[in-house]
């Protein structure tokens, strides 16, 4: 079982810091993404902006979404302080 993501801030070169509900945070980089399917829908930085968290994992405006277990294993968690 995987814990809900509770923040998402996308940042510069299209990375994703995320927040757990566990209190674990990290970082997903969405780079090797951005030439695939429909991930290329999200290669606009103004698109990449454009996220949220819906239930319990994230999405953006243009209708791409990640698996939430997908996002929590591939994340560059650190623990709390």
């Amino acid at each position: 079982m995987h814990p809900a993501i509770i923040n998402v801030t996308p940042e510069e070169n299209y990375i994703l810091y995320i927040e757990f509900a566990n209190g674990e945070y990290g970082w997903l980089d969405m780079k090797p993404f951005l030439g695939y399917g429909v991930f290329q829908r999200i290669k606009n930085q103004n698109v990449f902006q454009q996220i949220r968290i819906k239930f319990d994992t994230i999405e953006w405006d243009c209708g791409v979404d990640l698996d939430p277990e997908y996002v929590y294993e591939k994340c560059m968690k650190s623990e709390p302080a």
